[in-house]
């Protein structure tokens, strides 16, 4: 029989349910109505008294808008998304965005700001939120992509996208960005501008060449291509003279560029691009984790017997570092006996020449970080030494 003492608890406890939940929607706008939280009241109120672990703000950057997503994890290792809103790409969005997260999370626990490397369109958002005292994390858009697929979302959206980089950023040990030198940001640029300028270049003399070699070509278009190769060219040695001033600016970058160009093949062009698309290695800890930022990691696709794919160089990092690993690794391969050795015993191992010249690039690239760190220029007869000290304590 149900007396007036049982029949109230159940009502006094619903009735305070109710009004905690009106409080608790007026005080945390993101807080779920009752349609919406299936778990239930009691769920939500165990996680408003746990300790957040981490708080990750997910951007998805394109070039007129920032799509954010805010998250946390608990003590309890799980996550949940809380917040969503889209900002224009540009300071008034991005002083908004401050203020919006701030206002959503914990004080107690730092926020780390999560974004793609889209382009450079992140660039802004993230010097601003680096000079604001703000965590910021750029993680290469692959990896994310990745980690999206291991969620089973059908549908992709913008929100879907911020709210995988939110997963991915509390899910996963993210790196801290750190702004690089002003020095570096100038060469990067000068040195891509090069790289942009050489390749029109060539294509102009791929069309000056075809029409020469026409029955019947034309003057004017020859005289007029021969104009603009003469204005690249004018304006290569420009920038050249522009990188050789940066370099002069700072004496230890220049110290630092004359130890790299130890290594052979090697030139002063090469060894700023390698620093400046680095940062000066600063957040590279191994000889493996520079591959990969290069994009000269090895995949492979192996699968029981059936499946078995030929190993490739990812091409998933820095297309600018790889670049300009290509003109070094066939000099040093030509002047240099112990990359001519390494050069032909992988020919004769698989035949393919290009294949080794890329073994020969990472290399190389591997070799500059590992002088750049023991602060020691390149020796020839290192490897010899070594052979020569090991036999001797084996004849001791």
């Amino acid at each position: 029989m149900l007396t007036y003492r049982n029949w109230l608890t159940p009502f006094n406890s619903f009735e305070f349910e109710q009004n905690v939940r009106n409080v608790a929607c007026s005080a945390y706008p993101e807080y779920p109505t009752r349609s919406q939280n299936e778990g239930g009241f009691s769920l939500w109120i165990d996680r408003q008294v746990m300790k957040i672990l981490k708080q990750v703000s997910g951007i998805d950057v394109s070039q007129n808008e920032l799509v954010v997503s805010l998250g946390r994890m608990h003590e309890d290792l799980t996550t949940e998304i809380h917040a969503y809103k889209t900002f224009p790409n540009n300071e008034k969005g991005f002083e908004s965005l401050i203020q919006w997260a701030g206002k959503l999370m914990v004080a107690e626990t730092p926020v780390k700001y999560v974004m793609e490397a889209t382009g450079v369109y992140h660039e802004r958002l993230a010097y601003y939120l680096t000079d604001k005292g703000h965590l910021v994390s750029i993680v290469k858009p692959n990896k994310v992509s990745n980690f999206a697929k291991t969620l089973e979302t059908k549908t992709i959206t913008d929100k879907t996208a911020s709210q995988a980089i939110v997963l991915f950023g509390l899910e996963k040990q993210v790196t801290i960005w750190k702004k690089p030198k002003q020095l570096y940001r100038n060469l990067r640029q000068v040195t891509r501008e090069r790289g942009q300028l050489i390749e029109a270049r060539t294509g102009l003399k791929n069309q000056l060449h075809a029409e020469q070699s026409e029955a019947f070509p034309s003057k004017k278009s020859i005289d007029r291509m021969q104009v603009r190769i003469e204005l690249l060219n004018s304006q290569e040695k420009e920038i050249m003279h522009e990188i050789a001033d940066y370099i002069k600016q700072d004496k230890e970058v220049s110290e630092n560029i004359k130890l790299i160009c130890t290594v052979p093949g090697i030139g002063v062009l090469t060894a700023a691009t390698i620093l400046s698309e680095t940062n000066e290695f600063e957040l590279i800890t191994n000889k493996r984790q520079l591959a990969s930022y290069a994009g000269l990691d090895v995949q492979e696709k192996q699968s029981g017997t059936s499946v078995k794919g030929k190993p490739r160089i990812s091409k998933k990092g820095n297309k600018h570092l790889r670049k300009a690993m290509h003109l070094p690794a066939l000099a040093a391969i030509r002047h240099d006996e112990r990359f001519k050795a390494i050069f032909a015993r992988l020919v004769q191992r698989h035949g393919i020449k290009m294949k080794a010249v890329v073994a020969v690039q990472r290399k190389l690239l591997e070799l500059v970080y590992t002088i750049y760190k023991t602060n020691k220029p390149y020796d020839k007869e290192y490897l010899k030494q070594t052979k020569d000290n090991g036999q001797s304590k084996k004849a001791d």
